[in-house]
């Protein structure tokens, strides 16, 4: 699996620099580099790279403008690369694969790659299933219906979910009750777990961590926000059909609009 790659800084020296370290990885294919941003949206919708390395801080667009240039398109995996650790959270918010900082440290780099790795391989493999179920249903459609019916059909067990979470945060590493949890809030590749006396720092996807997670017990109340809804203790009505959730311990969560069907289950 070759990973087509595109590298966006108006700073010369930075791609080059950058260019200099992916020659270690045999799977990475540079297919190009932009010194700014109207340069970097044209490149991705003509080229469509795996993965864009993109400066934040350029003249004209800058990183976050790229972004939202290309989100009428399948948009490619993004990792920001920059000297200024204060647009870490809105670089995480944007859903990138990682946040480096110049210069860039190889070994970040290394586990950057790899996670770049796993997410186009879960990718493929999820286009890979869709592409096998559209033949199905042309050349076999009852298998294709059985197909649908097993991957939807629920499991009545609730021993597929977990228990008990492990936290590595801070240096430690905390075993976490999942009924303990109060809400999850997600930034990036990284989950901050919030109990009722603690907040702690997981490093993983929200999409993996609902699938470890009960649907029954806890839902998407906004698109970057889970709640254990036997911590909810009062529905307060907000503006423009949202809502907020006040929790036992007293933290509020705001409930979108696109998911006011969680919601419900509390009017009766």
């Amino acid at each position: 699996m070759t990973i087509r790659t595109l590298i966006v800084d108006d700073e010369k020296l930075a791609i080059q620099g950058l260019q200099l370290r992916l020659q270690k990885f045999d799977d990475v294919e540079i297919i190009g580099t932009c010194a700014n941003g109207r340069e970097a949206i044209r490149a991705i919708k003509t080229e469509k790279p795996d993965l864009v390395f993109l400066d934040i801080q350029m003249p004209g667009f800058d990183g976050f403008s790229v972004v939202k240039g290309v989100m009428e398109i399948e948009p490619p995996l993004f990792v920001f690369v920059t000297a200024f650790e204060e647009h870490a959270i809105r670089a995480f918010e944007a859903n990138a694969v990682n946040y480096l900082m110049k210069p860039v440290d190889e070994d970040k780099l290394a586990d950057t790659v790899e996670r770049v790795r796993q997410r186009l391989a879960e990718k493929r493999g999820a286009d890979e299933a869709e592409k096998l179920k559209t033949v199905l249903s042309e050349v076999a459609p009852d298998a294709a219906e059985e197909f649908a019916t097993a991957e939807e059909a629920p499991s009545d067990s609730a021993d597929r979910y977990e228990k008990l979470i492990n936290i590595k945060d801070r240096g430690q590493i905390f075993r976490v009750e999942i009924d303990s949890i109060e809400h999850i809030e997600a930034a990036g590749d990284y989950m901050c777990i919030y109990t009722g006396d603690n907040s702690l720092i997981l490093r993983e996807t929200m999409k993996d961590l609902e699938r470890r997670l009960d649907p029954r017990t806890f839902q998407r109340v906004h698109r970057s926000t889970i709640v254990n809804l036997n911590q909810v203790r009062q529905v307060k009505p907000h503006t423009n059909g949202e809502c907020f959730l006040v929790l036992d311990s007293g933290a509020e969560v705001k409930v979108s609009r696109s998911y006011r069907d969680v919601v419900a289950r509390f009017v009766h």
